[in-house]
């Protein structure tokens, strides 16, 4: 890693942030207000983000496990007709 840069926070971490950050504007500033509704709709976007990133994560199928570790085997060779 180089130095001084900073590692990438996880979503539900960022999430949680968002939250208390939400909560403490709302408090400061109404929850009416503008910053009220934009500090939500922060939440809101990385809740979508963290859905978006859960269905995007393939899950290898048994088969394609199996053809990793055995490239040459019948079952998963593939033919150009």
């Amino acid at each position: 890693m180089i130095k001084g840069a900073v590692e990438p926070k996880p979503i539900e971490a960022a999430i949680l942030e968002a939250i208390t950050e939400a909560r403490t504007t709302c408090t400061e500033n109404g929850n009416n207000s503008a910053n009220c509704a934009v500090a939500w709709d922060i939440v809101e976007e990385l809740q979508a983000e963290k859905a978006h990133q859960k269905q995007a994560k393939h899950r290898k199928t048994a088969l394609e496990e199996y053809c990793e570790m055995y490239p040459d085997a019948l079952e998963c060779l593939i033919y150009d007709l």
